[in-house]
């Protein structure tokens, strides 16, 4: 495999499971990453400088999932210039912490914070934005959009054909 160019990391590996789900969209598109578990409480300098140093080993979008008061994205994002996609997790035994915390980023720290759990679209937003500059991701991003149209348009006339009304 070719050297990451997004990094997929969370707080704890209790967070696999939903991250995961960001990992695989990467597969899916034949996008090189690499996952880390790495703490914003537990072990802040290794965040600090695996956000600082980043861009200069290759990455270009940073996937950051953390749970509870998930202070693992806006951190990162306080340490690179690479856009940073947070990820909250949910639990069904914790509130909205870790959604709250990504939305109340101060001004002039962006975030792009997606919905809880919401690793899938992380990886596909990490996609959008690399396709910028890469035609050949334009077109497989195309081509897997077309194929949800099409599969809806699908569904949809064998729900008419299945009709009795």
């Amino acid at each position: 495999m070719n050297d990451p160019i997004v990094g997929i990391i969370m707080g704890s590996d209790s967070d696999l499971d939903v991250m995961n789900e960001a990992a695989n969209v990467l597969k899916e598109f034949g996008v090189a990453h690499e996952i880390r578990i790495i703490s914003a409480h537990r072990t802040p300098d290794v965040m600090t400088t695996y956000a600082a140093e980043a861009s200069s080993r290759g990455l270009q979008v940073i996937i950051a999932g953390a749970g509870g008061s998930a202070h693992l994205p806006g951190m990162t994002a306080s340490h690179t210039l690479l856009p940073v996609i947070a990820v909250p997790i949910k639990r069904h035994e914790n509130d909205h912490e870790a959604l709250w915390s990504n939305i109340k980023m101060p001004p002039g720290v962006p975030l792009a914070t997606l919905p809880e759990n919401g690793a899938k679209n992380a990886g596909l937003m990490a996609i959008e934005i690399l396709a910028i500059n890469n035609p050949e991701l334009t077109n497989k991003y195309q081509a897997f959009r077309q194929k949800q149209h099409d599969t809806v348009l699908e569904i949809d006339r064998n729900l008419q054909g299945n009709d009795q009304n």
